[in-house]
């Protein structure tokens, strides 16, 4: 369980707790079946031999956990269409920017982008820029492709925006092309990669610092802040806060459960000035 365990840490950040482990070997399964394989010590091997270097690749695609549904935490995505008003009074002409880091299948987006172009169409405002990335390739293109099953249709979708906004083909549901083209998928590393040229007025990353372990977190979070307007605000998970992580980000006074940037330059930037 180790190597799988070290590859994914290695790759991504992400840790897996030891009481944890046993999701291990079922995330593997279908990587098992697609390649021909009987057990994870075969496995392994096939990791450790490296001649094809697309099996660490679906091994860390499989133990990622996109667990994800449509506007997850209604409550908490209710706050950012009003908060981005005020952003737009503050700063008239200019086009506000949101972040989806940690994007998954794409639900989390595709809900922001329905979102905004139902203000758009009730209020006559410019929707902002929906960038998303996820470090899962295969993620992202799902994202891309828009398409999810019936299941995962129902999972936080009300019927009236399914019908509006998704078309059925087979037993599938796919997004309308008018609603993917307003975000701009592409994968991306929280921990290593290069982030987004220019400002966020929000970022959205939601349950991926529970992953990680607290020296990452700070990492990220401080880079999150780099990123970020004056102004702006980090929406993270139910469960996740940036008290103790950093000083880059304090509770937002106006928008419970939000986060807002200090101003304060992190110390892991500081370091390197």
């Amino acid at each position: 369980m180790h190597i799988f365990a070290a590859l994914l840490e290695q790759r991504t950040g992400q840790q897996i707790a030891a009481n944890r482990e046993w999701r291990i070997e079922t995330a593997l399964k279908p990587v098992l079946r697609e390649r021909g394989l009987t057990t994870l010590d075969q496995l392994a091997g096939a990791i450790v031999d490296g001649r094809d270097p697309l099996v660490a690749d679906q091994v860390v695609d499989a133990l990622l956990n996109q667990e994800s549904s449509f506007f997850r935490d209604a409550a908490v995505l209710d706050m950012i269409p009003p908060a981005l008003d005020v952003m737009r009074a503050e700063s008239p002409g200019r086009r506000l920017r949101v972040w989806s880091a940690g994007c998954s299948m794409g639900q989390e987006p595709l809900s922001l982008a329905m979102l905004f172009a139902e203000q758009e169409d009730t209020k006559g405002v410019q929707s902002p820029e929906i960038v998303a990335t996820d470090v899962s390739e295969s993620a992202i293109a799902r994202a891309r492709a828009g398409r999810f099953s019936q299941f995962e249709i129902q999972r936080g979708l009300p019927v009236r925006r399914m019908m509006r906004w998704f078309d059925t083909v087979g037993e599938d549901w796919v997004a309308r092309t008018d609603l993917v083209r307003r975000i701009s998928f592409r994968r991306l590393n929280l921990v290593a990669d290069p982030l987004p040229i220019g400002r966020f007025d929000v970022i959205l990353c939601r349950n991926v610092l529970l992953y990680l372990s607290p020296t990452l977190r700070t990492q990220v979070l401080d880079r999150l802040a780099q990123v970020m307007r004056p102004g702006g605000l980090l929406v993270l998970g139910a469960g996740e806060t940036v008290i103790g992580q950093t000083d880059a980000f304090r509770p937002s006074p106006d928008y419970r459960g939000l986060y807002e940037p200090t101003g304060v330059m992190p110390c892991s930037v500081a370091a390197r000035a």
